[in-house]
This record gives C-alpha cells, structure tokens and sequence, in this order.
C-alpha cells in the first residue's frame, strides 16, 4: 500500500512543477502534463485504497494516515470532476501542491491500523464517501475563493499585475465556487443523514453527544448559510469567496483538530 503511496507522491509533485512552470510560462504542455500527473496520483491512491478494501474487507479510515489518504483520493477526484466541467487550467497551481501535502502527510503518519470495532455496512460506507467528496468539494471552492479575492483585487486597484492575465473572468470563478459548494453541501447533507442512521443502528439513537457529530452540523450551517444568502439576497463574488475560505478551515479544524483535541468515538480514527 505504502509502495504505491510513494508513487503518488512523485506525480503529485511532478504535477506541482509543471503546474508551476504553467504559471509563470503559460505553455499548454505544463498544464497538460500538470493534469496528467495528477490523474495518474489519482489512479495509485484509488489502488491503494482498493487494496487495503481488499485486504480488510472495510474503507480504510483506521488511522490518520489512511484517512489522509481518503481525502487526498477525494480532493483529486473532485478537482478531476470540476476540470471536467470548467476546465480553469490554472486551479491545478492550488490542487496538485494541495494534494503533494496530503499525500506526504499521509505517508509520514503511517504506522499501524487499528483494527476496525464497529460495524461495516452500506451506511457506514455511503457516511465515509459522501463526507470525504463533500470536504474535497470544498477543499477545491477554497481555492477558487483565493483566486477570486486575488482578481478582484487587482480589477479594482486597477493594477494588471501577475493573475491578471491568469486568471478567467470573475464569473467563471464565482460559478465555479458556487458550484464546489453545492456539490460539497449536498455531499455533506448526505453524509450526515447515513452517518445518523448507522448511529441509530450501532447505538439505538440517531445523535450521540460526539464532538466531531456537533462540528460537522456547525459546518453544514456555514455552508447553509452561504447558499441560502446567494438564493435569498444575492450574494456572489466576494462575500462567498471569503465564507468558502472560512468555511473550508472549519472542515479542516471538523476533519484533524476535533479528532485530535478533543476525542470522542471519531477520535480513535486519527491516531498514528
């Protein structure tokens, strides 16, 4: 497993410096090669992913390197999915390196896995997937928050400076956003509702007074909160870049900081 965890790490940075030398050069070839990398990083996470499934028969979420290594597969499969969509070459800058500090994080934490105490079902497993594409989606919303300040910034200062010319229109990055957070929300909605009903079935209840459960709603309420301003008043452009930053460093603080500072029955999933 670990094997192919090192072969991630060497696309991913390959990636990174092409992406790289796509920012400062703007020659397709970089950013080509830049996606490409990223989509074979991609692939030997999933192999990973899918050995481990087939060693142990469960997801690995057993540690926090096997559940760095979920995120940085959901982070990649989402940013493969938007480019599908929008195709704003130069988001890799943000991903690939975004994905190279998981990846090495990952392999850094690994050490043993414990073994897995609760019950491994559909719902378990419909929780896990939707929660990790629901953080990736807004992993990527984040990046294209900080593109979208960046622009802005320079149109209104009225300085043409390095992103001018880098970066798409402002529109093209507000939808896009807008699109990370929906995708991220619904995610995360549907995670949330399976995470309630595994609870009910291993537990007899569908909410235990668990630290992760309670920061996870406060997280889907920022992100509620975003998309019912945007429908209900109108919000776009700046106001959402700056929740979609703030809101992806509650998911980090929901998906280490919880585990790590303050226990509860998700924390035996972050140990290393």
């Amino acid at each position: 497993m670990y094997s192919f965890l090192i072969i991630s790490i060497l696309f991913y940075l390959i990636g990174s410096v092409a992406y790289f030398y796509f920012l400062f050069i703007q020659k397709e070839i970089f950013q080509k090669t830049g996606i490409l990398m990223v989509i074979c990083g991609f692939l030997f996470s999933l192999i990973s992913i899918l050995i481990k499934i087939f060693k142990s028969g469960c997801l690995p979420i057993n540690s926090l390197n096997e559940n760095l290594i979920m995120f940085s597969w959901a982070v990649a499969f989402v940013y493969l999915l938007f480019q599908y969509k929008f195709n704003i070459k130069i988001l890799g800058i943000y991903t690939a390196p975004l994905l190279l500090i998981i990846t090495i994080a990952a392999y850094i934490t690994h050490g043993e896995t414990f073994e897995q105490k609760n019950i491994s079902n559909f719902w378990l497993h419909s929780h896990i997937i939707s929660m990790f594409i629901g953080e990736g989606s807004m992993a990527l919303a984040c990046g294209i928050g900080i593109f979208y300040l960046l622009h802005e910034t320079q149109i209104k200062t009225k300085k043409k400076g390095f992103f001018f010319k880098r970066l798409p229109s402002l529109e093209i990055l507000d939808t896009g956003g807008y699109f990370s957070i929906v995708l991220g929300f619904l995610m995360i909605t549907l995670g949330l509702v399976t995470g309630f009903i595994y609870s009910n079935l291993l537990w007899g209840k569908f909410f235990i007074n668990d630290p992760k459960i309670v920061w996870s709603g406060i997280t889907w309420i920022v992100y509620a909160i975003i998309l019912h301003e945007r429908l209900a008043v109108g919000w776009r452009g700046r106001k959402t870049a700056v929740l979609a930053i703030i809101g992806f460093i509650i998911v980090l603080f929901t998906f280490l900081g919880v585990n790590l500072f303050f226990g509860g029955h998700h924390g035996e999933f972050t140990k290393w």
